[in-house]
């Protein structure tokens, strides 16, 4: 078990005594993080960020009290999962007003499942939830006990009122609604139980609530071998297609007519005719070849060093989120190469590098950064010890010669963010080591640390900083990505209006390293961009659920579209208010005030008055 660090000790001892109190008072709890604790380039770059609010689940840390987050724009209300609690919070989103500059996000309301549907007592965790675009319609997944039973979507109004219960797949992961409004689909996991034994088929449900949500037809899309293509990963070799394949997350095109299914462990993409309601192929991402000059990484948790370099691995993307977005009438997948493996006491892929040496022939012909003569000195240089490749995570179900040797070490994940031309499944971007390079030069104390324990170059063995789920927004003009990192906590922002050209734009983290702050946000697991025109306060605005931590965090991104710029700027005094009370609110010192708006007499304003607060 890994010991957790004195000062997460103090945040579960903390938010176990006061589990809501904190959002309830609408002032913030002591030794709260309010601000960037890394790089506040983002605060102030060409697309300024702000850290705007916070809503504390009150689970204990690591216990999931925030695991993915949804927004309605029509009750302006706040959906977090909360797997500690098998509930749904409602959090307030109303107070991410204008001037907000932090602000606590209070919980309104905890719904649990066993309350919303008796029927469902036997619940062993909640994984994702949706807000329909234009119906007053919620739809939340549950997950059976034991998980390879089939699991179950609740269909809750915006209130919480219980609308109806259907059943579908075993573990569904991910849910979403088609953007017409018409399906709500399903991504049914059907990881195999522990023990191997029970491996059911992963499929995904099309849900037609079109007509009437309490009575929905389904359809049920499963796998078949003549729609996948030969290099598609397979995982276990006695498994069927249809078993081994495992939906994780799903997205849409803009008119509704194909869903993308990222089937993570085994390193593919299959596309879904929602017309016909079949998947017509299932593709594989590829190897990432990390010989390449940029593609390096730190293979190594012994070393006692940062010591990103390129090596003879093909990395396997293995996304767990993808998005869409469409740009010169084409559409472009994005993918956060996370990385997964199949590990079951029945059952395990993991092996460390060099538990295989004496099974691996390298072939220079699979890699661009090495001559064979290369190879070979590489492991004359005890390229196998700790300090190299020997920690390294790789799998051990790869691909393998006419003599059962490895011609290559394959890692998990591509510790990169990728753009894919969705026609041809061709790779038109990729980051590279990048994510590597900025956390070696921006947090070098913390490099590869885990999100359980504040360490150094804890995670560099596997996986690395763990790209975990990507969101888009359009703002001024330009698209963004954000790439949360699961390990790290922290999000990369990067300008992907040119998919070809995708470049770095900024990164920002509000999780604390230095023991200060009890209360920060570690380990992101979903986020959701508000647009200005449907965001509470105005301005663009993404909210991120933290998993470890149990919080959910607003940022405002961005200085927001033309009509919000005035309020922004000046304030008009309201009865009965004082300087000194709307400096607080604002978080400027009453006597900045007093000299920004040249006043006489600082005690004689009045109702009406306007007050320049920048």
């Amino acid at each position: 078990m890994k010991k957790t660090p004195l000062h997460l000790l103090i945040t579960t001892a903390f938010l176990a005594a006061f589990p809501l109190s904190a959002n309830a008072s609408g002032h913030s709890p002591p030794e709260q993080l309010t601000d960037f604790s890394l790089h506040d380039e983002a605060a102030k770059g060409s697309l300024p960020i702000e850290l705007t609010g916070r809503y504390i689940s009150g689970a204990e840390f690591g216990a999931g009290g925030a695991e993915i987050v949804a927004y309605d724009e029509r009750s302006k209300q706040i959906f977090s999962v909360n797997g500690d609690e098998e509930s749904i919070d409602i959090l307030d989103g109303d107070v991410l007003t204008e001037s907000t500059t932090f602000t606590d996000i209070p919980l309104k309301k905890r719904l649990f499942v066993e309350d919303l549907d008796p029927s469902l007592s036997n619940v062993s965790d909640l994984t994702s939830i949706a807000v329909h675009p234009t119906e007053d319609i919620i739809a939340v997944t549950t997950v059976a006990e034991p998980k390879t039973n089939p699991g179950s979507v609740l269909f809750l109004t915006s209130a919480g009122e219980h609308l109806s219960t259907v059943e579908v797949g075993a573990l569904p992961d991910m849910i979403t609604f088609t953007p017409d409004g018409d399906k709500l689909l399903v991504a049914n996991e059907g990881e195999p139980s522990e023990d191997y034994n029970v491996n059911p088929k992963g499929s995904v449900s099309i849900i037609d609530v079109s007509q009437d949500v309490e009575k929905p037809e389904i359809v049920t899309a499963g796998f078949t071998d003549e729609i996948v293509d030969d290099d598609v990963r397979k995982v276990h070799p006695e498994a069927s297609y249809a078993e081994d394949l495992e939906p994780e997350f799903i997205a849409v095109n803009e008119g509704s007519s194909l869903a993308y299914i990222v089937l993570q462990e085994n390193n593919a993409i299959a596309t879904l005719d929602l017309e016909k309601g079949a998947f017509t192929s299932v593709q594989s991402f590829g190897w990432k070849d990390h010989s390449e000059t940029g593609n390096g990484m730190d293979a190594s948790d012994k070393d006692g060093k940062i010591n990103i370099q390129e090596w003879p691995v093909l990395g396997i993307h293995q996304p767990d989120a993808i998005t869409l977005y469409e740009t010169n009438e084409k559409t472009y997948i994005v993918t956060p190469n996370e990385g997964d493996a199949q590990d079951y006491d029945g059952f395990s892929e993991e092996a460390r590098a060099a538990e295989l040496e004496d099974k691996v022939v390298f072939n220079a012909d699979l890699f661009s950064g090495y001559s064979q003569e290369d190879l070979d000195q590489l492991i004359e240089d005890d390229l196998f010890a700790d300090e190299n490749l020997g920690r390294l995570n790789v799998t051990t179900s790869a691909p393998t010669n006419e003599d059962g040797k490895y011609e290559a070490l394959y890692a998990f994940g591509g510790r990169s963010f990728s753009i894919f031309d969705a026609d041809t499944m061709e790779l038109v971007f990729d980051s590279g080591d990048e994510f590597e390079q900025k956390l070696a030069e921006m947090n070098p104390d913390f490099f590869n640390t885990d999100h359980e324990e504040d360490v150094f170059d804890d995670r560099s063995d596997n996986k690395g900083p763990e790209p975990e789920t990507v969101e888009l927004a359009e703002i001024d003009g330009k698209t963004y990505a954000f790439i949360a990192l699961e390990r790290d906590a922290g999000l990369f922002v990067y300008d992907i209006t040119n998919p070809a050209e995708a470049s770095y734009e900024t990164y920002f983290s509000t999780r604390d390293f230095d023991g200060q702050h009890p209360i920060s946000d570690n380990a992101p697991e979903g986020l959701k961009f508000i647009p200005a025109d449907k965001s509470p306060s105005g301005k663009p605005t993404l909210l991120a659920s933290y998993e470890i931590s149990g919080t959910v965090a607003s940022f405002t991104v961005g200085a927001g579209d033309s009509s919000t710029k005035e309020s922004e700027t000046l304030h008009t005094v309201q009865p009965g208010e004082t300087l000194f009370e709307i400096g607080l609110r604002y978080n400027y010192l009453w006597t900045t005030l007093e000299k920004t708006n040249s006043l006489e007499n600082p005690h004689l304003i009045y109702p009406g008055d306007q007050l320049m607060m920048k």
